[in-house]
């Protein structure tokens, strides 16, 4: 706790004195890369500011007793390439790095690109006749001689939606869902349109999470219709156990939504882009004037990589009110997306004949997995810190502290519009290590220790991928995470663990306390406000607010809880919690799990001061 609170004092004190640094080099996207870096001459590129101060770094120049500061002025700053932060970028206690908008600024890293020219009206023959006048049309702009291919879409700021079955939040229930012939049966009206939609995809709701899954072909029969998919989604789809589609669920079979087909066109917001053409159609919302709206697709799918390592890793660098935006997520389009839990995609799942594995004997199914996209990605790292910055219009994950980082931490902060987890922290090991098995790395340094996530507002994200968190954090060791306020999700709000095990792992000294999370489980259930996985020793859960659990409406059962202490959670005190109603759930906990005073009966100044403090 000790080095934590010496992180956002650090934090505080950058904040407060940069004035004082030695060495200050100046960024506008006005700028030029020959200039000087100064407040009068600066430089148009981040990257050529970090070489820089890189250069006074590895020269030990006068510039950097004290520290150096990156300014950034006003205005965007559109990124061709992820920003590169390497150990050669770190600074010292004495002499940190700080990269940070001037005084009233609000300078935007953004990683999309503008489409113009738009037309009024298109004689497709897919659209209705009825709309063709009021769609509008333009091309994909080049960007390194290839058509940018895309799934997201801002107009004025505001995300669109892909061309989709149904209007926002509606979907349809399926009629069977058959693992051997690896095909879904669905109800045939409104789809007799579709067979030929060559884009065709199925958003399938199961559970805990959804898959996306491309559509290969559609068998009409009648009233009924078998829908086939592409590989390598359908054999994951149909093989794994965990989560699968239900059928004759308690509140009804598992529900499905059609989308991106121009055929679908058809409420004002949805867009759909043509491949190999690449042109974008658009229906405008009431308001929208395509002649001068600011329309933004995304070319990246990460901001940003600082890329350290156990023996040189990335040290004292800060980033302080910069807005972070316009990232892509790719995925779906090439190979669909299913996933385990928390938007971990699979790389291959099965039921298992014989159930049981020398780390656990009852398991019955086995599960390798993926790292999601992220717009912001930080690995072997110390004292790396974000401070009053925003993460908006992001396709997938916000920010992923992803492996050994320590002494770091977000405070301050606002992840909106993000497409998948807003921060994800520490080890979900992935690649060839199956998801069950307790990560106990050789080197403790491998986890992620001491990072402080607080007083931070997380909103509107899962908006992609509804199976993803508000902050998810999996093997971890110290972490607190403290003061926020998470909302608008559609499954889980704050998730500590992971690993479905009693066996112990790096997981210990965990603080989940005083956050306001509220509006969750809007689309997914078998969820919690507050959810945890395996052996924790040392973990407190405390002094939260968690309410407006939503009950979604294509849920087949009514798993969804304030508080969710799931499979083999161990070493957690629960203590003065309020929520409306006592509605908490244990999946096999551990026998050293305390609970104390929990539900509508706790103090009103603890509810009260829950959340993000003013």
């Amino acid at each position: 706790m000790k080095k934590t609170f010496t992180v956002f004092v650090l934090m505080a004190s950058l904040s407060m004195f940069s004035i004082l640094f030695a060495g200050e080099i100046y960024v506008s996207p006005r700028g030029n890369d020959k200039n000087a870096g100064t407040k009068e001459a600066p430089y148009l590129t981040l990257n050529h500011a970090l070489k820089q101060a890189r250069e006074w770094r590895r020269l030990n120049a006068p510039e950097v007793a004290g520290g150096i500061s990156i300014r950034l002025e006003d205005g965007i700053y559109v990124q061709s390439a992820p920003l590169f932060i390497r150990p050669e970028d770190s600074g010292r206690p004495d002499s940190p790095t700080l990269i940070s908008a001037v005084e009233n600024a609000h300078p935007l890293i953004s990683g999309g690109v503008a489409v113009t020219e738009w037309k009024r009206g298109s004689e497709e023959p897919r659209i209705a006749r009825e709309l063709r006048s009021k769609v509008w049309v333009a091309k994909a702009p080049l960007v390194g001689n290839r058509m940018v291919e895309t799934r997201q879409m801002w107009v004025n700021g505001n995300k669109a939606r892909r061309a989709s079955q149904f209007p926002d939040g509606m979907m349809e229930r399926m009629i069977d869902f058959n693992p051997e012939e690896q095909t879904i049966t669905i109800p045939t009206h409104q789809i007799e349109k579709l067979q030929n939609a060559g884009q065709l995809e199925m958003i399938v709701h199961q559970r805990w999470a959804i898959a996306i899954l491309r559509v290969k072909s559609i068998d009409v029969r009648g009233e009924q219709s078998v829908v086939c998919f592409h590989q390598p989604e359908s054999h994951l789809e149909f093989a794994h156990p965990w989560p699968q589609p239900v059928i004759g669920e308690e509140k009804g079979n598992s529900s499905f939504c059609l989308t991106n087909a121009l055929e679908l066109l058809d409420q004002p917001g949805e867009w759909f882009q043509e491949y190999p053409s690449g042109t974008i159609y658009y229906y405008p919302r009431s308001g929208e004037d395509m002649e001068t709206a600011e329309v933004i697709i995304p070319v990246l799918e990460t901001l940003m990589i600082a890329d350290g390592t156990l023996e040189r890793p990335i040290r004292h660098i800060h980033l302080e009110g910069i807005t972070f935006a316009h990232t892509s997520w790719m995925r779906p389009s090439y190979q669909g997306h299913v996933t385990l839990q928390g938007g971990f995609p699979l790389l291959d799942a099965y039921k298992l004949h014989e159930p049981g594995l020398p780390e656990k004997a009852e398991l019955e199914n086995q599960a390798w997995i993926t790292r999601p996209e992220t717009a912001i990605r930080v690995r072997g790292a110390e004292y790396f810190t974000f401070n009053r910055c925003t993460f908006q219009h992001l396709a997938s994950t916000g920010l992923d502290y992803e492996w050994a980082v320590s002494s770091s931490g977000v405070e301050n902060c606002v992840f909106s519009d993000v497409g998948g987890t807003g921060i994800l922290v520490g080890a979900f090991p992935d690649g060839g290590f199956e998801t069950h098995v307790p990560f106990i790395p050789l080197d403790q340094r491998d986890l992620c220790t001491d990072i402080t996530i607080k007083n931070n507002l997380i909103t509107d994200v899962t908006n992609e991928d509804w199976g993803c968190v508000g902050i998810g954090a999996g093997y971890v060791s110290g972490i607190d995470i403290s003061h926020n306020e998470v909302c608008h999700l559609n499954y889980s709000g704050i998730c500590v663990g992971w690993g479905w095990t009693s066996l112990q792992s790096g997981m210990k000294n965990n603080r989940i306390e005083a956050n306001y999370v509220h509006h969750f489980a809007r689309r997914l259930y078998d969820a919690g406000g507050l959810y945890t996985l395996s052996s924790q020793p040392g973990s407190v859960m405390r002094n939260n607010r968690i309410e407006h659990l939503e009950e979604a409406p294509y849920a087949t059962n009514d798993r969804a809880f304030y508080i969710y202490l799931d499979e083999a959670t161990d070493g957690y005190t629960i203590e003065n919690n309020w929520c409306p109603a006592e509605r908490f759930d244990s999946n096999r906990p551990g026998n050293r799990n305390v609970w104390r005073k929990n539900g509508p009966q706790v103090a009103d100044e603890i509810k009260n001061s829950a959340g993000r403090m003013k």
